[in-house]
């Protein structure tokens, strides 16, 4: 299994550390590093859950549900949408216009920004989503940045299992639902997208419009090359 450890160093931080324990009772032993989204998937945070509103809902905002825990010093901005089950730590911002759709963590100092969607994901702590991004069945570590319109898509076509390639072995992960799990530091750029079952390690860097799939090994950087071409036209 790829060491949980090595990808996120703030688990003593996190709110829900027992997630990533390897024997969790009532949940599957952790075999693999995305069996952590089995466990979002089968209802880990409605079990953790202890609802609370204790940060700032502007008027117009829409709460839609009574399981939602939401730390101090967090807002929740208007326009924007949180559904339960969710647990939102503290200094979390919700902006205008995001969707938090359900079966989320989100660290504390946090940002889910404007348009963008999250559903059954993790964010640790500082782990940013802040411009029209989709955000499914995925981790992301602390202080990752998704540039503006990067999508982390989460289903195949035809929805069958997502399978992942590690080193030169194809593994099937048992689940439908696998968007994309970022080590701590990962920065994606505008407009790429991470295809289903992506796993980034640490300190990697995505070019913009780059469209990447697979296992990228610790400070990895992926470009994205193209030939452009002017073509200057007389009057």
């Amino acid at each position: 299994m790829l060491d949980i450890q090595d990808f996120f160093s703030r688990l003593h931080e996190f709110m829900c550390p027992e997630l990533f324990e390897v024997e969790l009772e009532g949940f599957d032993r952790l075999e693999n590093i995305w069996d952590i989204l089995k466990r979002i998937q089968k209802g880990f945070t409605a079990s953790r859950l202890i609802p609370g509103i204790y940060g700032t809902i502007e008027e117009g905002a829409f709460i839609r549900g009574k399981d939602i825990f939401i730390g101090k010093g967090s807002i929740v901005e208007a326009g924007a949408m949180v559904c339960g089950p969710a647990i939102i730590g503290e200094n979390v911002e919700i902006r205008h216009g995001a969707f938090v759709r359900g079966n989320v963590i989100i660290g504390n100092d946090s940002v889910i920004g404007h348009a963008t969607e999250v559903v059954r994901s993790v964010f640790m702590p500082g782990a940013k989503a802040p411009h029209f991004n989709y955000v499914g069945d995925s981790i992301l570590g602390t202080h990752v940045n998704l540039g503006a319109g990067t999508k982390l898509s989460n289903l195949k076509n035809d929805g069958s299992n997502i399978k992942t390639k590690i080193g030169e072995h194809v593994i099937d992960t048992g689940i439908r639902k696998f968007g994309a799990i970022l080590g701590d530091h990962c920065l994606l750029g505008c407009n790429s997208v991470t295809n289903p079952g992506t796993i980034m390690e640490p300190y990697c860097k995505v070019y913009p419009c780059a469209s990447i799939q697979g296992h990228f090994p610790r400070g990895s950087i992926v470009k994205l090359r193209q030939t452009i071409e002017t073509a200057v036209i007389s009057s």
